[in-house]
């Protein structure tokens, strides 16, 4: 069971405050909103809220590890709460439709690098890019 949002915050550390409990709410119940969507809601949910202080909640939610910022090559960054686990993103080129896809199972030469470099890897960010269904039957010819 998902904890509640408050719960959260506090056993990050961060104080309970109305926007940063409508933001979080906003990324859990929307996975893959740009910053302009979560504002959009979060206003529709509590009235009045600088675009400043959700681009500030965000930040500080993504810092502290409970939501996840994604940013694919020309796109807004997009959140989500999905974290803790190795997962990657399905994205449509022509919409910009993105779904979760769960970190393959077995050989993965693609996560492990062949040279490090002296650095120590935690992470590997991988993005698959296709046509989603809808679009794709949207842009075939009649028949």
């Amino acid at each position: 069971m998902l904890e509640s949002p408050d719960s959260t915050l506090r056993d990050h550390g961060l104080q309970v405050t109305a926007q940063r409990l409508a933001v979080l709410r906003t990324v859990r119940q929307r996975a893959h909103s740009t910053a302009d969507d979560v504002c959009e809601q979060v206003r529709a949910e509590i009235g009045a809220i600088s675009r400043q202080s959700v681009y500030d909640a965000l930040s500080i939610l993504s810092e502290k590890g409970i939501i996840r910022r994604i940013q694919p090559a020309g796109s807004p960054a997009r959140y989500e709460d999905r974290v803790g686990d190795n997962h990657h993103h399905l994205i449509c080129r022509a919409c910009g439709t993105m779904q979760d896809i769960d970190c393959a199972v077995g050989r993965t030469p693609c996560l492990t690098p062949a040279e490090t470099f002296g650095y120590d890897v935690d992470e590997a960010e991988v993005i698959y890019w296709g046509t989603c269904p809808a679009c794709r039957s949207a842009s075939a010819p009649p028949g």
